[in-house]
């Protein structure tokens, strides 16, 4: 089942679920929309923490959210980039978020247009999508690998990486 509005609010109040940093303008009608709070650039080995970063054509950059997010063991949640970005130009694939993962997110994108593209910190930049599972993980994120669990900031590689 995917959470509702109304079901991420019910979740949150009764602290099933947690994300820091909570703004109700970033809930969707089935969603979260993430926001940006630093940006590192790869080719200019550059962190953007304010202000505006610019993403040259043709190259990879990493987002961290402001949003710590908390998933129980029965929740498990998607990212899709938004569609404001898709349409100039960055791509993205995102993977799921665990059962029992707890930290901020790094999000891998990459410009695929001629152009450079600016992206304000701050900015809204993925949706998260939760999926109550039918019952609790049996293994939660930080009892399987647990290589991000707790990250805050840009996390290019995890605890065995």
């Amino acid at each position: 089942m995917i959470l509702s509005d109304a079901n991420i609010r019910e979740m949150l109040k009764s602290g099933d679920m947690g994300i820091e940093n909570f703004e109700e303008k970033n809930l969707t009608p089935n969603g979260y929309d993430l926001t940006i709070e630093e940006i590192y650039i790869f080719a200019a080995k550059e962190t953007v923490k304010e202000g505006i970063a610019e993403i040259p054509p043709k190259s990879g950059f990493a987002v961290s959210t402001k949003e710590f997010v908390k998933c129980p063991p029965n929740l498990a949640a998607t990212l899709w980039i938004r569609t404001t970005w898709a349409r100039k130009g960055i791509i993205a694939s995102f993977g799921m978020i665990d059962a029992g993962f707890h930290g901020t997110l790094t999000l891998a994108a990459y410009n695929s247009s001629d152009e450079a593209v600016k992206i304000d910190i701050g900015n809204r930049f993925a949706q998260m999508v939760f999926h109550l599972l039918k019952e609790g993980a049996e293994k939660t994120y930080d009892r399987r690998s647990g290589n991000y669990q707790g990250q805050r900031g840009v996390t290019l590689e995890g605890k065995s990486g």
